[in-house]
């Protein structure tokens, strides 16, 4: 090629890049009202966005991939959490953390109710826009695990789970679906006793559970220990583990989606493991 020929191909070459980046560019702003579901925008969703801006919230975390990186991605924070636990963070995160093996992770900012109100419908919204799955880092809670890292991201390897067959024993698939499901459970329980992370420890799991069904505070319909567990996976509010950092207004903040995601059979396996930790 001579130089003649070369000064050709790259003003082609050039010139081919521009025309599909414009093309490119152009099309995704024809996409934007769809992705984004603009028409589902209101006025309560657009004050929502400038509390979001009022308190800085970018300055710890971020959005679509967008902020300090100091502070959890809040992109899908409201499909991983439900109203009532975003709710009760937001008045008053400490209770959500042991502030002397935690540190302060995160200030009062005494936002007023309507405020929070707004605020978590903008998230709402934020977590149903088609993102095309970026970012990739999931939601991190605090004191979870590395298992955490690699939720909805098929990288089993990285879970740090134990491999099982279709073949192997119930609670060792319950194990693997512990740390594989999605919502991934570790991101809130430990199996370590007097762990507690976001949610209580599993711990002593099957004695705890005896212990509550025997109580007259019991508010299930479970008669034992594996019902009581079943109970507690796809009916996380019929009966709710004391403490204001585990439920809110009479909703628990356990997710209530484990009965429509996980299959019957797997919803057994779940509880043949957790029903071993004695």
């Amino acid at each position: 090629m001579n130089k003649r020929q070369s000064r050709i191909f790259a003003i082609v070459a050039t010139g081919l890049a521009a025309v599909a980046f414009l093309g490119l560019t152009l099309y995704s702003h024809t996409r934007f009202d769809d992705l984004t579901n603009a028409a589902d925008i209101t006025p309560e969703i657009t004050h929502g966005k400038d509390v979001w801006h009022k308190y800085n919230c970018i300055n710890c975390h971020t959005l679509f991939g967008e902020g300090a990186y100091y502070a959890p991605d809040l992109t899908k924070i409201a499909q991983h959490r439900g109203e009532a636990y975003l709710k009760a963070y937001m008045r008053d995160p400490s209770q959500f953390y042991d502030e002397q093996r935690h540190r302060r992770l995160m200030p009062t900012q005494d936002l007023s109710e309507i405020e929070i109100e707004n605020l978590v419908k903008f998230l709402d919204w934020v977590s149903k826009v088609d993102n095309q799955g970026w970012p990739p880092r999931p939601i991190l809670v605090a004191g979870g695990t590395v298992n955490v890292a690699a939720q909805g991201t098929g990288q089993a390897a990285a879970q740090d789970v134990r491999p099982v067959r279709a073949d192997s024993d119930p609670r060792a698939i319950g194990e693997n679906l512990f740390g594989t499901a999605v919502p991934v459970c570790t991101a809130c329980h430990s199996l370590q006793p007097g762990v507690q992370l976001a949610g209580p420890s599993m711990a002593g799991m099957a004695e705890r559970a005896a212990q509550t069904l025997a109580s007259p505070d019991y508010t299930g319909s479970a008669t034992d220990v594996e019902g009581y567990i079943r109970e507690s996976i796809v009916n996380p509010s019929a009966h709710l583990v004391p403490g204001a950092m585990f439920s809110a207004e009479g909703t628990s903040f356990m997710p209530n989606t484990y009965a429509d995601s996980l299959t019957a059979e797997q919803v057994d396996q779940l509880v043949a493991f957790l029903g071993s930790m004695k």
